[in-house]
């Protein structure tokens, strides 16, 4: 199994990986600290992101479910997971405390239609609030 904990500020990403995804459940429960955690019943993959406005970001501006296709979503995130990581791996040239570790997320590995949507949507997210442009698409939600 592949691990990764990525911490920026208060963010937690962890996404763990093996072969496909299977029944995926979300937990949008942590109002306190403002995490959104989604897991399938196995853990093979797992994506929490801990991050004060994101759950709120996403219930009122991203778009639903199902409104983009998985394909469309891993293309997104393996674009911009390539720039976090070459940001990540320059930190002479970008801020250390915004790209503090890079994120494991591999072409050709089924992450399931869940964990592409949040990873997608915080991506958004934290270009949108951190003035930041990971490649060539507009960070539009």
């Amino acid at each position: 199994m592949r691990s990764l904990v990525l911490i920026l500020v208060v963010l937690m990403l962890s996404i763990i990986g093996c072969t496909s995804a299977k029944s995926i459940v979300a937990d949008k429960s942590a109002s306190k600290n403002d995490t959104v955690r989604i897991a399938n019943d196995s853990l093979e993959y797992e994506v929490i992101i801990i991050d004060p406005g994101f759950n709120s970001w996403l219930a009122s501006t991203a778009k639903p479910r199902n409104f983009y296709g998985q394909s469309y979503l891993e293309s997104r995130n393996l674009s911009w997971v390539y720039e976090w990581n070459r940001r990540a791996r320059n930190s002479f040239q970008y801020s250390r405390d915004l790209y503090q570790m890079e994120i494991d997320y591999r072409p050709g590995i089924n992450y399931g239609y869940e964990v592409n949507y949040l990873l997608f949507n915080y991506l958004v997210y934290f270009q949108q609030t951190n003035r930041q442009r990971l490649g060539s698409f507009q960070p539009n939600p």
